[in-house]
């Protein structure tokens, strides 16, 4: 009899869950969990047959051309398979996917080439779907609140997509509706996920991505609160007040809650975008030099980073003065990295570009890195090969040689960059996720061996270790001896980039990217 009251408990219990999320979700059955999580698991076993079939079927000689070959196709086929199921349940998979869209030096490029697509065109919802969140979330009718709303979409991504609509104040802005579906599917999804790549992970060994689930259960809940996206906005905005070219939207409180941002419309191309670039005259360089300037403060100065740097994040555009804009879009994922994080990792860079082995032993061991696994982890620090560290990353130019280096070891070394990421501090991957984003930015924009590159991000560097000495120093002599070591290897740092300037440059360029 107990037996038989449990099981109907049971039955009725699942019943009422799934009645309650049929009901949340508007009925869509492609809500329900128990749905998503048989679909997601129908395309692990049918991408480790994929493998089976097209690769393991026989032993290979793994110097071969033809193996090489072979593991292309059974990636490619794999990522395919992986992007639909994506694109099918959509939501949080779609973030997991452009993360790993992102780790262009850390995973097959097969796999990253695929997943890219999803930065700028991830699957949209009807324009009605975001008016219902509307309703629910500001009690008003969108009709009420907006004069016009552009019913085909600005950009798609994976918590929200963004309309273009004037208010009926006359103000133009942009709005950014959570798709209704993620919150309610977040946990479930996060969790599934967590099963299928530990099951991925017994199949294939090499394959050691929990802590990119990790990271996403970690960040998700902060990402899906918009009030907390515009707060994000307000304070990067307030820290980088003295870059004029540096544009982010202003925030309307009153018409934003926790799924809905409405902020201003701000004009310009993508910054990948060369056709926009160059029909209205935009230097790439200045481009480049600027997000670089931007993003070595942040890391290293003010340890606020923005996490989320892709393509359709950062627009360019051509001011009324003639001078170029760089405009920040989407902060709801930012870094906030500790004081002793900035330290280790600026001198971690330093050593770097010193070529001191000793130096980068030591500071990556300090942010948890063991033993000659350093080597590697600077590789993916710099994102270039380790012939190249130690002949000095600002001494050889990047050639895209270098690059097809990098992707097709990735396969060989892949154990190795599983144990680098179980290893680091945790506050090292987004800040390896963000590096990755900018240097493909850097990539399209063939902007690579820009020579202010190096020197902004050995000033702040500099400044960043110099600043925590400091900190460090009860002694005020020690402290004024320590800033004029600071000011004595600033004025090192000038010259040598001005003596590298002129020799690659010229005097005019190299002046001129110097100022």
């Amino acid at each position: 009899m107990f037996r038989r009251v449990l099981s109907y408990g049971l039955l009725g219990g699942v019943a009422v869950s799934t009645g309650l999320s049929l009901h949340t979700n508007d009925y869509d059955v492609n809500s329900l969990g128990i749905v998503r999580l048989g679909r997601s698991a129908i395309t692990v076993f049918d991408i480790a047959a994929t493998y089976k079939r097209e690769l393991y079927y026989k032993e290979w000689d793994k110097t071969t051309p033809e193996y090489k070959a072979q593991k292309s196709h059974a990636h490619k086929i794999a990522a395919e398979k992986l992007l639909e199921l994506i694109c099918t349940n959509k939501g949080v998979y779609i973030k997991v996917g452009q993360h790993i869209g992102a780790l262009e030096y850390l995973l097959p490029k097969e796999f990253v080439q695929t997943m890219k697509i999803l930065h700028s065109n991830a699957p949209q919802n009807p324009v009605e779907d975001l008016y219902k969140v509307i309703r629910q979330d500001l009690k008003r009718n969108p009709e009420e609140i907006f004069a016009t709303f552009e019913l085909e979409p600005l950009g798609t991504a994976s918590l929200a997509q963004v309309h273009k609509a004037t208010l009926k104040t006359g103000e133009v802005v942009a709005v950014k509706v959570q798709h209704p579906y993620v919150k309610g599917n977040s946990l479930v999804d996060m969790k599934t996920m967590e099963v299928l790549v530990k099951i991925m992970a017994r199949i294939f060994p090499d394959f050691k991505i929990h802590w990119l689930v990790e990271e996403s259960k970690k960040n998700l809940p902060i990402e899906l609160d918009f009030l907390n996206e515009g707060k994000n906005a307000e304070k990067v905005a307030k820290q980088f007040q003295k870059y004029s070219w540096l544009r982010v939207p202003k925030i309307y409180w009153e018409h934003s809650t926790a799924r809905v941002l409405v902020m201003e419309f701000l004009e310009g191309g993508e910054v990948t975008n060369l056709d926009y670039i160059k029909k209205h005259k935009i230097d790439p360089f200045t481009v480049s030099n600027k997000i670089g300037q931007l993003y070595s403060e942040m890391i290293f100065t003010t340890g606020f980073v923005h996490s989320d740097p892709h393509p359709g994040n950062i627009l360019v555009h051509k001011n009324s003065s003639g001078n170029v804009d760089i405009i920040l879009l989407d902060h709801g994922l930012y870094a906030n990295l500790t004081d002793k994080f900035r330290y280790e990792y600026s001198n971690l860079w330093l050593s770097i570009l010193s070529v001191d082995r000793k130096g980068m032993r030591k500071h990556s061991e300090n942010l948890g890195i063991k033993g000659d696994l350093y080597g590697l982890f600077a590789c993916m620090v710099t994102g270039r090969p380790w012939e190249t560290v130690t002949q000095g990353i600002s001494k050889v130019k990047y050639t895209t040689d270098e690059k097809n280096t990098l992707q097709n070891n990735t396969s060989s070394v892949l154990p190795h960059i599983s144990d680098v990421l179980e290893q680091v501090d945790r506050q090292m991957l987004l800040i390896l996720k963000t590096n990755d984003l900018i240097r493909g930015i850097e990539s399209t924009l063939n902007t690579q061996n820009r020579m202010t590159a190096f020197w902004v991000m050995s000033k702040c560097c500099v400044q960043s270790s110099f600043h925590e000495q400091k900190l460090l120093q009860p002694s005020r002599m020690a402290r004024i001896g320590l800033y004029v070591q600071e000011k004595w290897s600033m004025f090192k740092l000038n010259l040598y980039y001005l003596y590298v300037g002129l020799i690659n440059f010229g005097f005019v360029q190299a002046v001129k990217q110097i100022l």
